[in-house]
């Protein structure tokens, strides 16, 4: 069976004018990647592919376990029969502590938890406690002692484990002062090959109509039961597999997530009907050959019958600013390889900007190589640092 998700959004393909492939540049010499402020325009899966490396090459992110871990607190029970083994949680590398206003004391550092879904599956995932909290500014206001949260979506046959190790998003977490959410996916084994149902794609998720979307959704009831959350400041981004996850959040769960982030991953929903205008920061190497820049047929070797067709980044583009009623057009600025597109003015609460890098693969850019056969990943932009500026110029209305 082929998968064919062309034209799926938007029917059919949208205006390449909404990004821009770079010509051919290096990256800024001499000079560290700054994200430049927003400005105006001026007018405006498939069946699980059997093997490791099938589905590691599916993520670019390399395969492992993923993280054993304890029960979470709120009576979320044990790990049943042929879920993912406990283990010790990491011991916190600070002995500074947040949380404490209203509430006990949390303590920094990186544990694993599990719970139980609707569904009755049991859920793996890592959450990363600051050792401060996040400062409210005047763009984003905090219920005091609150912590904004980032949900941090793994590729397919990765796991949260490598997750956080490959976007370093826990050290961004500990400068800036927020909740890194690092959740599981799904796979046969339960503990290896893990993948998210994105919609059209991937594996053992795709294959078993995994609920994933109930499962976010059950995991923030969880963590604003565990930890004081600011629901008017949770974000989602992920890699390959887990950036068409966050796209397929951003579709239908936009009245709990107030911005999303996806990196080196297409838009490959069935559907899509946001409740209302959703700010978008989007990553994409124009090389990368796993999920192609302007769209198409994966590289990686699937089985005969089981080829996957991706959508392109123009049309992910094209729809967002649609919803979010902003210029098919950006404003666009180039530093070296990095070419950054700003599409605005848009309605009140839409945002919508891509970061188009000429000559990279499929990698995070800025981030660490999940395994040594993956694309090296570009140095600029640092994307865990970018999008979380992104994300603290909007929050969800009261």
């Amino acid at each position: 069976m082929r998968w064919d998700t062309a034209g799926a959004v938007g029917r059919g393909r949208a205006r390449s004018s909404g990004t821009e492939r770079a010509a051919s540049g290096g990256m800024a010499r001499g000079r560290p990647w700054r994200r430049r402020s927003p400005r105006p325009a001026p007018a405006a899966a498939a069946g699980l592919v059997i093997g490791v490396l099938l589905l590691t090459a599916l993520g670019a992110c390399g395969g492992g376990r993923s993280a054993g871990v304890g029960e979470a607190k709120g009576g979320t029970g044990p790990a049943g029969p042929g879920s993912a083994p406990p283990s010790a949680s990491p011991p916190s590398t600070s002995p500074a502590t947040v949380g404490s206003i209203g509430g006990p004391a949390l303590h920094a550092g990186t544990t694993g938890r599990t719970l139980t879904t609707p569904d009755g599956r049991q859920r793996t995932y890592l959450v990363h406690v600051p050792s401060v909290a996040a400062p409210a500014t005047s763009a984003m206001p905090a219920t005091r002692g609150a912590l904004p949260v980032v949900l941090v979506l793994h590729g397919g046959g990765g796991s949260a484990r490598q997750a956080e190790q490959q976007t370093g998003m826990s050290a961004v977490a500990d400068r800036e002062g927020f909740l890194a959410v690092y959740p599981d996916g799904t796979g046969r084994r339960q503990t290896a090959l893990l993948t998210w149902n994105a919609g059209t794609c991937c594996g053992y998720a795709h294959d078993n109509g995994v609920d994933d979307v109930g499962f976010v959704a059950a995991l923030l009831d969880q963590l604003s039961r565990d930890y004081p959350v600011d629901p008017a400041r949770i974000y989602a981004t992920g890699m390959s597999n887990g950036a068409m996850m966050s796209y397929r959040l951003g579709c239908e769960l936009a009245g709990r997530i107030a911005a999303i982030a996806p990196v080196s991953g297409a838009m490959n929903t069935t559907a899509c009907a946001p409740s209302r205008p959703l700010p978008v920061i989007a990553f994409h190497g124009t090389a990368d050959d796993k999920v192609r820049y302007d769209g198409g047929e994966s590289s990686i070797g699937l089985r005969q019958g089981d080829e996957r067709a991706d959508r392109s980044v123009a049309e992910a583009m094209a729809f967002w600013t649609g919803r979010d009623g902003c210029p098919a057009t950006p404003a666009r600025s180039r530093q070296g390889a990095v070419v950054h597109g700003v599409y605005g003015p848009c309605a009140l609460g839409g945002a919508v900007e891509l970061y188009s890098i000429t000559g990279a693969g499929h990698a995070w850019p800025g981030g660490a190589r999940p395994r040594e056969q993956a694309d090296p990943p570009p140095p600029a932009p640092d994307a865990s640092a970018v999008m979380w500026d992104f994300f603290t110029h909007h929050t969800l209305a009261a």
